[in-house]
């Protein structure tokens, strides 16, 4: 009875942050987010950089962190937004303001598949296959003003 007690602790608050790869630091926003709940800041920091050392610095990375009441906490790390792939994949600062009217920029269906590839590794899209999550791209490419063609001339 008592394991099933510890897998169940009071949960404080859920904290969702956009934090660059590699780049936690106490400062803002992490600092005063995780402050207020008593969280250990430097172990958080150094936890999340050794996890998103694999990204190019810079890159926004969402992380959910579930704060306990005893002062502990759990975090998850999610690739970035297909949004930032599409505009980076696409060498575009922004999508076009007026979508489905004026083009902003064009991709080719292997850039969606690469990007799919990335975001299958993302917790609640592991058990998608990899035809629904290029679906879900090329809509949000759509929605952006990012043609997806088959092969780029």
């Amino acid at each position: 009875m008592s394991a099933l007690k510890e897998l169940r602790r009071p949960v404080a608050a859920t904290i969702r942050l956009t934090v660059p790869a590699g780049g936690a630091r106490p400062a803002p926003p992490v600092g005063p987010a995780l402050g207020q709940y008593r969280l250990n800041l430097m172990a958080f920091c150094k936890d999340f950089n050794a996890r998103t050392q694999k990204y190019k610095p810079e890159t926004p990375m969402a992380v959910k962190i579930t704060a306990f009441k005893d002062n502990t906490f759990e975090f998850t790390v999610k690739t970035p937004s297909v949004a930032w792939y599409l505009k980076k994949a696409a060498g575009v600062d922004s999508g076009s303001g007026r979508a489905g009217h004026v083009t902003a920029s064009t991709l080719s269906v292997r850039h969606v598949y690469e990007i799919a590839k990335v975001k299958q590794t993302d917790p609640y899209l592991q058990n998608m296959n990899l035809e629904s999550i290029c679906k879900n791209i090329i809509g949000t490419a759509n929605s952006m003003g990012i043609q997806v063609v088959k092969d780029l001339d």
